[in-house]
């Protein structure tokens, strides 16, 4: 009935989408699967994109040519760059985004790139023929060719809500569950476990009084996360609120701990170190006698509250209870409560880079079945896994991104190599890298690689190349350029820095911490125009000439590490390698090499129980 495809999609959230639209970009015929064609890139929890290391990940998804920047800048309603106190390597951009706005604006690139087919479905099973996936089964009993199939599960394989004492199954509230899959793939031989994640309540924001709470604007000159000119940065922006449990709030939780399936042994999977629920909170920190609540707008149309910080499975009436208790809701209307969803998931460990796994030849897996959390890590997973789908149809190399070049190849290297036994979120300390994978330079990064695969155009390109020239040549105006006491004296004066005493280069002026760029350029006539002129051509010239300057001793230090280690990386071992047979080798080392078959001497070296005297006998046995 339908034609054979090049790849299939299971799966329209995040990493689904961002898989299809990639691979359709390639030039790859792409059929997505989705249970419901209404919840196309649904935000399953909260209205937001970005965050803590979040953000350089949709940036870099942006600058390789992906879809997530895009949408959230067109769905936003506020924009906050966070960490701005501490050095740019921790900033980290994040909107607040208008949840239907969202998943519309997905839907529409979706329909219009050409390349990509929908098909209302679940599918069950996924075919597979002399050790390679040739297509997939679906529930009414069709069966679809294609050349690779990328699954994109989410939380809906075998998903199990827990509401207090009740149970029923769902992959989301309202939804079922997607059923067959994970009995399809056990049958193949691959390892799964269980893990769990929860959401709050959702409030009638009729119903509260915001007068009580701390207002939360976004920032006075919003940025965006797209390098392209498809997006604008906001003209108004949405105002969120930020209140506080009680010692009340805690002892009105904790009455309905013995009926909490967190702690009568209803739930038995691991759930977000990082996002825990009140309840886990309020065990975990006993001695606190507060905890922040957001309370964040849905969209600019809805009443509809997302009450973050207040996530939980305790029956709906003890939720409505203690959140009652919560300054500005004491009248809070409940549109649905908070549940926690346990669902199936597939030790990463059993993919390669590509995230092609090893068992199955043609199968990618992305997003939270690989045991991630989070919109944005799903969504880099999807466009890596979508991009490599179609890349091996056209039986090209695979297209793998190390962990100095992004946050991205963090990512990837630390699931196959480390694995995950909890749902895995991204932050900025997982990156040895972090001074060079920096949001503001995520497009001089990767946007040339994005244009070498095909996946970027050649205007993001000469927009990337305007913004690196510019900034090379203001460097250079600045490191050529003088100033003398009475020039600049008047201005450190007011900066409360030290005066100096001669002429010296306006560069060694950068690296004070109470001076900015715009203190040194405006020492100089000359260098202002210059500036001036430059800031038309690329709006991130003078910024991101400031961040270079001020930080380059230690960028240039993490190059340096950066590349010593990239030899290691360049290191082959053989796929048949037989790590039992090496004496020296110690028995834990032995065991988990065998189990993980890393690639490179750099993969071995990051792999959990494996010392640095293990690595000596390996770089022995190979020769170097």
């Amino acid at each position: 009935m339908l034609k054979e495809y090049d790849i299939i999609v299971v799966g329209a959230g995040h990493a689904g989408c961002e898989a299809a639209n990639a691979a359709a970009k390639l030039g790859s015929s792409v059929l997505l699967i989705t249970m419901n064609m209404n919840t196309i890139a649904q935000m399953s929890c909260n209205p937001a994109m970005g965050g803590v290391a979040k953000g350089q990940i949709v940036r870099e998804i942006d600058a390789l040519g992906g879809g997530s920047g895009i949408i959230s800048d067109l769905s936003a309603i506020q924009f906050r760059m966070l960490n701005k106190s501490k050095g740019p390597a921790m900033w980290s951009p994040r909107t607040q985004n208008d949840r239907m706005l969202f998943a519309e604006e997905w839907r529409l690139m979706l329909e219009k790139n050409s390349g990509v087919d929908f098909w209302q479905d679940m599918c069950t099973s996924v075919i597979v023929e002399n050790g390679k996936v040739v297509g997939v089964k679906t529930a009414i009993g069709v069966e679809i060719k294609s050349k690779t199939v990328v699954l994109t599960n989410g939380t809906f394989l075998n998903g199990l809500i827990h509401l207090g004492e009740k149970q029923f199954g769902g992959g989301r509230a309202g939804e079922r569950a997607a059923t067959g899959i994970t009995e399809s793939l056990t049958e193949l031989g691959f390892e799964t476990g269980r893990m769990k994640t929860g959401t709050p309540p959702r409030v009638d924001g009729r119903s509260l009084d915001y007068s009580k709470m701390e207002i939360q604007e976004g920032d006075k000159k919003p940025s965006k996360f797209s390098h392209s000119d498809m997006t604008s940065p906001l003209a108004k922006q949405h105002a969120c609120h930020i209140t506080y449990t009680n010692p009340e709030t805690h002892e009105l939780l904790k009455e309905g701990f013995d009926r909490s399936p967190m702690f009568n042994g209803a739930i038995k999977s691991a759930g977000p170190r990082y996002c825990p629920s009140i309840e886990d909170k309020i065990n975990r920190f006993a001695d606190r006698d507060r905890h922040q609540i957001f309370v964040e707008p849905e969209g600019w149309k809805t009443v509809e509250i997302y009450v973050n910080g207040f996530s939980t499975s305790l029956p709906e009436e003890v939720q409505m209870k203690a959140m009652r208790s919560i300054p500005g809701f004491e009248k809070a209307k409940m549109f649905r409560p908070g549940y926690a969803i346990e669902y199936d998931y597939f030790p990463p460990t059993q993919l390669k880079h590509t995230l092609e796994t090893k068992l199955v030849e043609n199968l990618f897996f992305a997003g939270q079945i690989n045991g991630t959390t989070g919109y944005e890590e799903a969504a880099c997973q999807g466009l890596m896994a979508g991009v490599n789908a179609s890349r091996k149809v056209k039986e090209q190399d695979p297209f793998i991104l190390t962990r100095s070049e992004a946050y991205i190849g963090v990512l990837i290297d630390d699931l196959i190599t480390k694995g995950t036994e909890e749902p895995y979120r991204m932050f900025t300390s997982r990156a040895e890298y972090r001074i060079l994978l920096r949001q503001d330079n995520a497009d001089l990064r990767l946007t040339p690689i994005g244009h070498s695969i095909g996946l970027t155009n050649d205007d993001a390109l000469r927009k990337m190349e305007s913004k690196l020239k510019g900034t090379q040549r203001l460097k250079k105006v600045l490191s050529k350029e003088g100033v003398t006491p009475d020039v600049a004296n008047p201005i450190l004066g007011v900066k409360e820095s030290s005066p100096i005493k001669q002429q010296v280069k306006l560069t060694s002026l950068i690296t004070r911490p109470r001076i900015d760029v715009y203190d040194v350029i405006s020492m100089s006539p000359k260098v202002k125009v210059i500036a001036d002129e430059l800031s038309k051509e690329h709006e991130d010239i003078v910024s991101q000439t400031e961040i270079q300057l001020k930080y380059e001793g230690y960028i240039n230090r993490e190059e340096d590490v950066a590349m010593k280690m990239n030899r290691l990386e360049n290191v082959k071992i053989p796929t048949d390698m037989e790590y039992s047979k090496l004496a020296s080798l110690s028995t834990e080392a032995k065991e988990k090499l065998s189990a993980i078959k890393p690639v490179t001497i750099g993969q071995a070296s990051r792999v959990s129980g494996v010392s640095p005297s293990d690595v000596s006998v390996l770089l022995v046995f190979l020769g170097r």
